[in-house]
């Protein structure tokens, strides 16, 4: 991509204040008219949601965009929103043992709404307080309980089951690392006390040992910040097998939506790393060793995405997609979310506008100013370009904000509009929460709010 370094978080504000506008809109009309009977929404059909059944772990993006347009306009009906379906609706997740999603679904929610009051943005009401921390010491010690070992460590595994370690189970680990935060841990047989902590770092450092490759020679596609969808482990001795991908073409391409969460997932787990006394990592690792990890992890992949992008920063799904080839010269212009061959992927651009922002401030911050100005003036470049059209959605009547999402294109499941050959003009309910966490990041960051972060009032 090409990074724009003369602009600035308040150039886009009159950008942001149109999102929002359109934002609360969109978030009316789901409210309205999507029948939550039929299941949680998960991607838009001719704009308008419809869900899918595989695993429900889009329905904390429904009520968490609620709570994040209220954190950006202070108009109290959408936390009423928010708040009251999270308390009648996401019970379940909290206790769902067959996902490896929690970090989506519950910080998504009760930790938002957690996070609001002790940022003092809604009111503090000691019993409210504690139903939220319940909820999130739960949710963190059911996600650690889906735990896999190996011969190094240990990771969450996917809902596929032990063997598979999924790259976007990275963001799962909030849950864990709040839940520990707010004193809470694992109870095993007879009484064993399980750290949160020790197994949500495990998983980050099996994710940046085996989802991401660094160009050190793994195999014939290592590439620097290439990252595999899936990692198979064998369950019987903990051994790594092979790469793998599920929603991407192949093990040896980049499906870019997992690069994002990878991206995303390294940058907000140094952020809260960081914050934490040595004495949390006694028997673990070291602290600085860990920054490393998670420091060379971030770099990694926001390269890639930064090499491998168009020059408007919007990617197209997979890095390897077999129809690139007939796009020529893709790499050197915009994107094409109209083309004839292969869709883009706006959800990625708007997990991975974060990622690069929260790691261009993390090194900024650190004494890094040079090296982090490249990845924050590519956030702000990526953000900048979704708020415009074609990817901001200003009809009306379409439900969703952010448009040219795709969900699994290798199963056919995105729609593809009369008139088109490759999906497009749809939205997911994860690409619209995520556009509100980056456009929520950088309108703090322009008003001089305290900068948003998973676990404010948690240290």
């Amino acid at each position: 991509m090409k990074i724009e370094y003369n602009i600035k978080p308040e150039d886009l504000t009159e950008k942001l204040e149109l999102f929002w506008r359109l934002s609360g809109e969109k978030i009316l009309k789901i409210e309205s008219e999507y029948d939550i009977s039929k299941g949680a929404p998960v991607f838009t059909i001719n704009g308008k949601y419809s869900t899918r059944g595989w695993t429900e772990w889009t329905q904390g993006f429904q009520y968490g965009s609620a709570i994040l347009q209220f954190d950006a306009s202070g108009n109290e009906n959408f936390l009423n929103i928010g708040r009251e379906n999270t308390v009648n609706k996401m019970a379940p997740h909290v206790s769902h043992v067959g996902v490896h999603d929690h970090g989506f679904n519950n910080i998504s929610t009760y930790g938002n709404l957690h996070r609001l009051m002790r940022e003092g943005k809604i009111v503090q009401n000691k019993w409210e307080k504690h139903v939220y921390e319940l909820a999130i010491k739960a949710s963190g010690a059911v996600q650690a309980n889906r735990w896999s070992k190996t011969k190094d460590g240990g990771f969450i595994y996917s809902f596929n089951g032990p063997h598979s370690l999924f790259v976007d189970t990275i963001r799962s680990c909030r849950a864990l690392m709040v839940s520990h935060r707010l004193g809470h841990y694992l109870p095993g047989e007879n009484d064993i006390r399980i750290s949160l902590f020790h197994r949500a770092v495990d998983h980050l450092i099996s994710t940046a040992k085996y989802s991401v490759f660094y160009g050190e020679g793994r195999d014939s596609y290592d590439v620097w910040g290439r990252t595999a969808h899936e990692s198979v482990f064998n369950p019987n001795d903990g051994n790594f097998r092979c790469p793998n991908s599920q929603q991407g073409y192949t093990g040896f391409s980049t499906w870019t939506r997992g690069l994002a969460w990878a991206m995303l997932g390294f940058a907000e787990e140094l952020e809260f790393i960081e914050t934490l006394p040595e004495s949390e990592f006694k028997g673990i690792i070291s602290k600085e060793d860990l920054i490393d990890i998670l420091l060379k992890g971030a770099k990694a992949t926001c390269d890639f995405y930064i090499e491998n992008t168009p020059t408007d920063g919007i990617p197209y799904w997979d890095s390897g997609a077999p129809g690139l080839v007939h796009l020529g010269d893709y790499l050197n212009r915009p994107a094409d979310p109209y083309n004839d061959f292969e869709p883009v992927d706006s959800s990625a651009a708007a997990i991975g506008a974060q990622g690069l922002l929260r790691l261009g401030n993390f090194l900024q911050t650190n004494g890094y100013a040079e090296k982090g100005k490249k990845y924050y003036q590519a956030g702000l470049n990526v953000l900048s370009r979704l708020l415009e059209e074609p990817y901001l959605s200003t009809d009306s009547d379409h439900q969703g904000i952010l448009l040219h999402s795709v969900y699994h294109r290798p199963n056919g499941w995105d729609n593809i509009p009369e008139g088109y050959k490759i999906p497009c003009n749809e939205s997911s309910m994860w690409g619209d929460y995520h556009m509100r966490e980056a456009a929520l990041l950088v309108s703090k960051i322009i008003k001089n709010e305290t900068y948003y972060k998973f676990f404010n009032g948690i240290n």
